[in-house]
Protein backbone atom coordinates (compact mmCIF):
# COMPACT_ATOMS: atom_id res chain seq x y z
CA UNK A 1 0.00 0.00 0.00
CA UNK A 2 1.46 3.35 -1.09
CA UNK A 3 0.14 5.62 1.68
CA UNK A 4 1.93 8.67 0.26
CA UNK A 5 0.13 8.24 -3.06
CA UNK A 6 -3.20 7.45 -1.39
CA UNK A 7 -3.03 10.60 0.73
CA UNK A 8 -3.13 12.68 -2.45
CA UNK A 9 -6.80 11.63 -2.64
CA UNK A 10 -7.44 13.45 0.66
CA UNK A 11 -6.61 17.18 0.57
CA UNK A 12 -7.95 17.41 4.12
CA UNK A 13 -4.55 16.05 5.18
CA UNK A 14 -3.04 19.42 4.23
CA UNK A 15 -5.12 21.09 6.90
CA UNK A 16 -5.98 18.57 9.62
CA UNK A 17 -4.94 15.35 11.26
CA UNK A 18 -8.39 13.93 10.72
CA UNK A 19 -9.29 11.37 13.40
CA UNK A 20 -13.07 11.32 13.21
CA UNK A 21 -13.99 8.70 10.62
CA UNK A 22 -16.50 7.37 13.15
CA UNK A 23 -18.30 10.70 12.62
CA UNK A 24 -18.56 12.24 9.16
CA UNK A 25 -15.51 11.38 7.06
CA UNK A 26 -13.98 13.30 4.16
CA UNK A 27 -14.59 11.94 0.67
CA UNK A 28 -11.62 11.19 -1.60
CA UNK A 29 -10.95 13.17 -4.77
CA UNK A 30 -12.28 10.37 -6.97
CA UNK A 31 -15.63 10.57 -5.22
CA UNK A 32 -15.71 14.35 -5.43
CA UNK A 33 -14.98 14.11 -9.14
CA UNK A 34 -17.74 11.53 -9.72
CA UNK A 35 -20.25 13.72 -7.91
CA UNK A 36 -19.11 16.89 -9.70
CA UNK A 37 -19.33 15.22 -13.10
CA UNK A 38 -22.86 13.98 -12.39
CA UNK A 39 -23.96 17.42 -11.22
CA UNK A 40 -22.47 18.94 -14.37
CA UNK A 41 -24.36 16.45 -16.52
CA UNK A 42 -27.62 17.24 -14.72
CA UNK A 43 -26.94 20.94 -15.13
CA UNK A 44 -26.22 20.64 -18.85
CA UNK A 45 -28.55 17.86 -20.00
CA UNK A 46 -31.12 17.09 -17.29
CA UNK A 47 -31.77 13.34 -17.48
CA UNK A 48 -30.39 12.72 -20.98
CA UNK A 49 -27.40 10.95 -19.44
CA UNK A 50 -29.61 8.58 -17.46
CA UNK A 51 -28.42 5.44 -19.27
CA UNK A 52 -24.88 6.13 -18.07
CA UNK A 53 -26.14 6.88 -14.58
CA UNK A 54 -27.97 3.54 -14.57
CA UNK A 55 -24.70 1.80 -15.44
CA UNK A 56 -22.86 3.55 -12.62
CA UNK A 57 -25.63 2.75 -10.13
CA UNK A 58 -25.53 -0.89 -11.23
CA UNK A 59 -21.77 -0.95 -10.70
CA UNK A 60 -22.18 0.67 -7.27
CA UNK A 61 -24.59 -2.12 -6.34
CA UNK A 62 -22.08 -4.72 -7.50
CA UNK A 63 -19.27 -3.02 -5.58
CA UNK A 64 -21.34 -3.00 -2.39
CA UNK A 65 -22.06 -6.69 -2.86
CA UNK A 66 -18.39 -7.46 -3.47
CA UNK A 67 -17.43 -5.64 -0.27
CA UNK A 68 -19.62 -7.82 1.96
CA UNK A 69 -19.60 -11.11 0.07
CA UNK A 70 -23.18 -10.84 -1.18
CA UNK A 71 -24.91 -11.00 -4.56
CA UNK A 72 -25.84 -7.71 -6.20
CA UNK A 73 -29.48 -8.84 -6.18
CA UNK A 74 -29.32 -8.74 -2.37
CA UNK A 75 -28.39 -5.04 -2.21
CA UNK A 76 -30.76 -2.07 -1.99
CA UNK A 77 -29.78 1.58 -1.69
CA UNK A 78 -30.98 3.63 1.28
CA UNK A 79 -30.77 7.22 2.41
CA UNK A 80 -29.25 6.24 5.77
CA UNK A 81 -28.61 3.36 8.18
CA UNK A 82 -31.87 3.93 10.03
CA UNK A 83 -33.93 3.38 6.89
CA UNK A 84 -32.48 -0.09 6.41
CA UNK A 85 -33.09 -1.03 10.04
CA UNK A 86 -36.66 0.19 9.67
CA UNK A 87 -37.12 -2.13 6.69
CA UNK A 88 -36.49 -4.99 9.11
CA UNK A 89 -38.27 -3.66 12.20
CA UNK A 90 -41.41 -2.86 10.21
CA UNK A 91 -41.15 -5.87 7.92
CA UNK A 92 -41.03 -8.80 10.34
CA UNK A 93 -44.39 -10.45 10.91
CA UNK A 94 -44.50 -9.81 14.66
CA UNK A 95 -46.92 -11.33 17.14
CA UNK A 96 -47.76 -9.92 20.55
CA UNK A 97 -45.30 -11.34 23.06
CA UNK A 98 -42.37 -11.56 20.63
CA UNK A 99 -39.08 -9.92 21.56
CA UNK A 100 -35.97 -8.45 19.98
CA UNK A 101 -32.55 -8.46 21.69
CA UNK A 102 -30.40 -5.30 21.48
CA UNK A 103 -27.27 -4.11 23.39
CA UNK A 104 -28.03 -1.35 25.88
CA UNK A 105 -25.54 1.20 24.51
CA UNK A 106 -26.35 1.08 20.80
CA UNK A 107 -26.45 4.21 18.69
CA UNK A 108 -30.10 5.42 18.61
CA UNK A 109 -30.49 4.34 14.97
CA UNK A 110 -30.52 0.77 16.28
CA UNK A 111 -32.77 1.49 19.26
CA UNK A 112 -35.82 3.55 18.29
CA UNK A 113 -37.01 1.29 15.43
CA UNK A 114 -37.26 -1.58 17.94
CA UNK A 115 -38.74 0.47 20.79
CA UNK A 116 -41.40 1.65 18.36
CA UNK A 117 -42.67 -1.94 18.17
CA UNK A 118 -44.01 -1.71 21.71
CA UNK A 119 -47.34 -0.70 20.19
CA UNK A 120 -47.50 -4.22 18.71
CA UNK A 121 -46.72 -5.88 22.03
CA UNK A 122 -43.08 -6.56 21.08
CA UNK A 123 -40.55 -6.43 23.92
CA UNK A 124 -37.07 -4.95 23.45
CA UNK A 125 -34.62 -6.85 25.65
CA UNK A 126 -31.35 -5.05 26.36
CA UNK A 127 -27.95 -6.66 26.75
CA UNK A 128 -25.61 -4.91 29.22
CA UNK A 129 -22.32 -3.60 27.85
CA UNK A 130 -19.52 -4.74 30.19
CA UNK A 131 -16.18 -2.88 30.02
CA UNK A 132 -17.03 -1.76 26.52
CA UNK A 133 -17.88 -5.27 25.33
CA UNK A 134 -21.18 -6.92 24.45
CA UNK A 135 -20.60 -10.39 25.96
CA UNK A 136 -21.94 -13.24 23.87
CA UNK A 137 -23.15 -15.06 26.98
CA UNK A 138 -25.28 -12.03 27.87
CA UNK A 139 -26.86 -12.04 24.42
CA UNK A 140 -27.53 -15.77 24.67
CA UNK A 141 -29.03 -15.35 28.15
CA UNK A 142 -31.72 -13.00 26.83
CA UNK A 143 -32.76 -15.16 23.91
CA UNK A 144 -35.76 -17.47 24.28
CA UNK A 145 -38.41 -19.16 22.16
CA UNK A 146 -40.16 -15.81 21.51
CA UNK A 147 -37.02 -14.00 20.28
CA UNK A 148 -37.47 -13.10 16.61
CA UNK A 149 -34.41 -10.91 16.03
CA UNK A 150 -31.00 -10.01 17.45
CA UNK A 151 -30.04 -6.47 16.39
CA UNK A 152 -26.45 -5.41 17.00
CA UNK A 153 -23.78 -3.09 15.65
CA UNK A 154 -20.76 -4.55 13.90
CA UNK A 155 -18.69 -2.07 15.95
CA UNK A 156 -19.95 -0.20 19.00
CA UNK A 157 -19.77 3.55 18.42
CA UNK A 158 -18.93 4.48 22.02
CA UNK A 159 -16.28 1.84 22.72
CA UNK A 160 -14.99 0.47 19.42
CA UNK A 161 -15.84 -3.12 20.39
CA UNK A 162 -16.11 -5.39 17.36
CA UNK A 163 -18.83 -8.01 17.75
CA UNK A 164 -18.16 -11.66 16.96
CA UNK A 165 -20.84 -11.74 14.29
CA UNK A 166 -19.96 -15.26 13.17
CA UNK A 167 -20.59 -16.64 16.66
CA UNK A 168 -23.81 -14.65 16.99
CA UNK A 169 -24.92 -15.67 13.51
CA UNK A 170 -24.41 -19.36 14.24
CA UNK A 171 -26.52 -19.07 17.38
CA UNK A 172 -29.26 -17.24 15.49
CA UNK A 173 -29.29 -19.85 12.74
CA UNK A 174 -29.57 -22.69 15.26
CA UNK A 175 -32.54 -21.01 16.94
CA UNK A 176 -34.34 -19.67 13.87
CA UNK A 177 -33.72 -16.02 14.82
CA UNK A 178 -33.09 -13.13 12.42
CA UNK A 179 -29.72 -11.36 12.72
CA UNK A 180 -29.82 -7.65 11.81
CA UNK A 181 -26.51 -5.74 11.79
CA UNK A 182 -25.88 -2.00 11.91
CA UNK A 183 -22.54 -2.05 10.08
CA UNK A 184 -21.81 1.66 9.76
CA UNK A 185 -18.92 1.74 12.26
CA UNK A 186 -16.95 -1.07 10.66
CA UNK A 187 -17.82 -1.36 6.99
CA UNK A 188 -15.01 0.12 4.90
CA UNK A 189 -12.36 -0.43 7.56
CA UNK A 190 -12.85 -4.09 8.51
CA UNK A 191 -13.54 -7.28 6.60
CA UNK A 192 -17.09 -8.61 6.76
CA UNK A 193 -18.63 -11.57 4.93
CA UNK A 194 -22.38 -11.70 5.41
CA UNK A 195 -22.62 -15.32 4.28
CA UNK A 196 -19.85 -16.54 6.55
CA UNK A 197 -21.41 -14.72 9.48
CA UNK A 198 -24.95 -15.88 8.57
CA UNK A 199 -26.26 -12.32 8.65
CA UNK A 200 -29.83 -11.92 7.40
CA UNK A 201 -29.99 -8.11 7.20
CA UNK A 202 -27.35 -5.37 7.21
CA UNK A 203 -27.57 -1.60 6.92
CA UNK A 204 -24.91 1.11 6.65
CA UNK A 205 -24.78 4.69 5.47
CA UNK A 206 -21.74 5.67 3.42
CA UNK A 207 -20.46 8.75 5.23
CA UNK A 208 -18.13 7.16 7.79
CA UNK A 209 -15.56 4.44 7.04
CA UNK A 210 -16.91 3.94 3.52
CA UNK A 211 -15.71 7.50 2.73
CA UNK A 212 -18.87 8.32 0.81
CA UNK A 213 -21.33 11.23 0.85
CA UNK A 214 -24.05 11.52 3.48
CA UNK A 215 -27.51 10.36 2.48
CA UNK A 216 -26.46 7.32 0.43
CA UNK A 217 -26.20 3.92 2.07
CA UNK A 218 -26.71 0.22 1.48
CA UNK A 219 -29.11 -2.39 2.79
CA UNK A 220 -28.44 -6.12 2.47
CA UNK A 221 -31.22 -8.68 2.60
CA UNK A 222 -30.29 -12.35 2.34
CA UNK A 223 -32.02 -13.64 -0.77
CA UNK A 224 -33.63 -16.45 1.22
CA UNK A 225 -35.22 -13.87 3.50
CA UNK A 226 -36.84 -11.68 0.83
CA UNK A 227 -40.27 -13.23 1.09
CA UNK A 228 -40.08 -13.40 4.89
CA UNK A 229 -39.77 -9.63 5.19
CA UNK A 230 -42.90 -7.62 4.40
CA UNK A 231 -42.25 -4.49 2.32
CA UNK A 232 -43.81 -1.92 4.62
CA UNK A 233 -43.18 0.99 2.24
CA UNK A 234 -43.96 -0.36 -1.22
CA UNK A 235 -43.52 2.33 -3.85
CA UNK A 236 -43.50 2.60 -7.62
CA UNK A 237 -39.81 1.66 -7.91
CA UNK A 238 -40.24 -1.47 -5.83
CA UNK A 239 -42.59 -3.34 -8.16
CA UNK A 240 -41.88 -5.68 -11.06
CA UNK A 241 -42.59 -3.26 -13.91
CA UNK A 242 -41.79 0.22 -12.60
CA UNK A 243 -41.59 1.75 -16.08
CA UNK A 244 -45.11 0.62 -17.01
CA UNK A 245 -46.67 3.50 -15.12
CA UNK A 246 -50.33 2.61 -15.59
CA UNK A 247 -50.05 -1.17 -15.09
CA UNK A 248 -50.60 -0.84 -11.31
CA UNK A 249 -49.14 -4.27 -10.58
CA UNK A 250 -48.20 -4.47 -6.88
CA UNK A 251 -46.00 -7.53 -7.29
CA UNK A 252 -42.67 -6.69 -5.59
CA UNK A 253 -39.45 -6.99 -7.53
CA UNK A 254 -37.84 -10.42 -7.10
CA UNK A 255 -34.73 -8.94 -5.46
CA UNK A 256 -33.72 -6.41 -2.82
CA UNK A 257 -34.71 -3.51 -5.08
CA UNK A 258 -38.25 -4.06 -3.77
CA UNK A 259 -37.18 -1.94 -0.79
CA UNK A 260 -36.26 1.05 -3.01
CA UNK A 261 -39.58 2.82 -2.94
CA UNK A 262 -38.95 5.80 -5.22
CA UNK A 263 -36.48 7.79 -7.32
CA UNK A 264 -32.79 7.38 -6.57
CA UNK A 265 -30.44 9.81 -4.95
CA UNK A 266 -28.49 9.51 -8.20
CA UNK A 267 -25.70 11.91 -7.25
CA UNK A 268 -25.20 10.31 -3.85
CA UNK A 269 -25.24 6.72 -5.09
CA UNK A 270 -22.76 7.47 -7.88
CA UNK A 271 -20.53 9.14 -5.29
CA UNK A 272 -20.88 6.16 -2.97
CA UNK A 273 -20.03 3.86 -5.86
CA UNK A 274 -16.80 5.77 -6.50
CA UNK A 275 -15.84 5.43 -2.84
CA UNK A 276 -16.59 1.70 -2.85
CA UNK A 277 -14.49 1.20 -5.99
CA UNK A 278 -11.67 3.15 -4.36
CA UNK A 279 -11.73 0.98 -1.22
CA UNK A 280 -11.95 -2.25 -3.22
CA UNK A 281 -9.03 -1.07 -5.33
CA UNK A 282 -6.87 -0.62 -2.24
CA UNK A 283 -8.12 -3.93 -0.80
CA UNK A 284 -10.18 -4.30 2.36
CA UNK A 285 -7.73 -6.82 3.86
CA UNK A 286 -4.89 -4.31 3.49
CA UNK A 287 -7.07 -1.54 4.86
CA UNK A 288 -7.97 -3.57 7.95
CA UNK A 289 -4.35 -4.49 8.65
CA UNK A 290 -3.30 -0.87 8.49
CA UNK A 291 -6.20 0.47 10.55
CA UNK A 292 -5.49 -2.05 13.31
CA UNK A 293 -1.74 -1.40 13.17
CA UNK A 294 -1.97 2.37 13.59
CA UNK A 295 -4.61 2.09 16.32
CA UNK A 296 -2.39 -0.44 18.14
CA UNK A 297 0.41 2.13 17.96
CA UNK A 298 -1.95 4.76 19.31
CA UNK A 299 -3.18 2.57 22.18
CA UNK A 300 0.33 1.55 23.21
CA UNK A 301 1.34 5.19 23.37
CA UNK A 302 -1.74 6.17 25.36
CA UNK A 303 -1.15 3.47 27.95
CA UNK A 304 2.52 4.51 28.23
CA UNK A 305 1.39 8.06 29.02
CA UNK A 306 -1.03 6.95 31.74
CA UNK A 307 -4.31 7.07 29.82
CA UNK A 308 -7.10 4.57 30.39
CA UNK A 309 -7.95 2.96 27.04
CA UNK A 310 -11.60 1.90 27.22
CA UNK A 311 -11.77 0.31 23.79
CA UNK A 312 -11.34 -3.50 23.91
CA UNK A 313 -8.14 -4.41 22.06
CA UNK A 314 -8.16 -8.21 22.23
CA UNK A 315 -7.79 -10.33 19.12
CA UNK A 316 -10.95 -10.19 17.03
CA UNK A 317 -12.56 -7.40 19.06
CA UNK A 318 -10.59 -4.29 18.10
CA UNK A 319 -11.55 -1.80 15.43
CA UNK A 320 -10.63 1.63 14.12
CA UNK A 321 -12.22 3.35 17.12
CA UNK A 322 -10.09 4.22 20.17
CA UNK A 323 -11.83 5.67 23.23
CA UNK A 324 -9.80 6.79 26.23
CA UNK A 325 -9.73 9.06 29.27
CA UNK A 326 -7.40 10.36 31.97
CA UNK A 327 -8.11 10.81 35.66
CA UNK A 328 -6.50 14.27 35.72
CA UNK A 329 -7.82 15.74 32.46
CA UNK A 330 -11.37 16.36 31.26
CA UNK A 331 -12.02 14.73 27.92
CA UNK A 332 -13.69 17.89 26.64
CA UNK A 333 -10.55 19.87 27.44
CA UNK A 334 -8.33 17.32 25.71
CA UNK A 335 -10.44 17.43 22.55
CA UNK A 336 -10.47 21.22 22.60
CA UNK A 337 -6.68 21.22 22.89
CA UNK A 338 -6.28 18.68 20.09
CA UNK A 339 -8.58 20.61 17.78
CA UNK A 340 -6.67 23.80 18.56
CA UNK A 341 -3.63 21.98 17.19
CA UNK A 342 -5.33 20.74 14.03
CA UNK A 343 -6.38 17.27 15.24
CA UNK A 344 -10.07 16.47 14.64
CA UNK A 345 -11.43 14.37 17.52
CA UNK A 346 -14.69 13.95 19.44
CA UNK A 347 -16.02 13.14 22.90
CA UNK A 348 -18.37 10.17 23.27
CA UNK A 349 -19.79 9.03 26.62
CA UNK A 350 -17.29 11.16 28.51
CA UNK A 351 -14.23 9.79 26.70
CA UNK A 352 -12.05 11.06 23.89
CA UNK A 353 -12.77 9.14 20.70
CA UNK A 354 -10.17 8.93 17.94
CA UNK A 355 -10.93 7.04 14.73
CA UNK A 356 -8.14 7.10 12.13
CA UNK A 357 -8.46 5.46 8.71
CA UNK A 358 -5.91 3.69 6.53
CA UNK A 359 -4.54 6.88 4.96
CA UNK A 360 -3.54 8.29 8.35
CA UNK A 361 0.14 7.86 9.16
CA UNK A 362 2.29 6.64 12.02
CA UNK A 363 3.70 10.16 12.22
CA UNK A 364 0.20 11.50 12.82
CA UNK A 365 -0.31 9.01 15.65
CA UNK A 366 2.96 10.18 17.20
CA UNK A 367 1.91 13.81 16.81
CA UNK A 368 -1.33 13.18 18.67
CA UNK A 369 0.51 11.33 21.44
CA UNK A 370 3.03 14.15 21.76
CA UNK A 371 0.24 16.71 22.14
CA UNK A 372 -1.54 14.83 24.92
CA UNK A 373 -0.39 15.87 28.41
Amino acid sequence: MDVVEIRKQFPITNRYVFMNHAGVAPIPNCTRDAITQTLREINESASEESAEWDRKIRRAREAAADLIGAASEEIAFTKNTTEGILFVANGIDWSEGDNVVVPDQEFPANVYPWWNLKRLGVETRTVPVVDGRVPFKEIEARVDERTRCVAISFVQFASGFRADLKHIGEMCEERGIFLCVDAIQGLGALRLDVKECKIHFLSADGHKWLLGPEGAGIFYCDGAMLDRLHVASLGWMGVVNPSDYLAYDMTPRPDARRFECGSYNTVGIIGLGASLEFLLGVGIESIERRVLAITDLLCDGLVAKGYDVYSPRGEGEKSGIVCFSHADHRSEDLVRMLEGNGVVARVRSGRVRLSPHFYNTEEEMERVLALLP
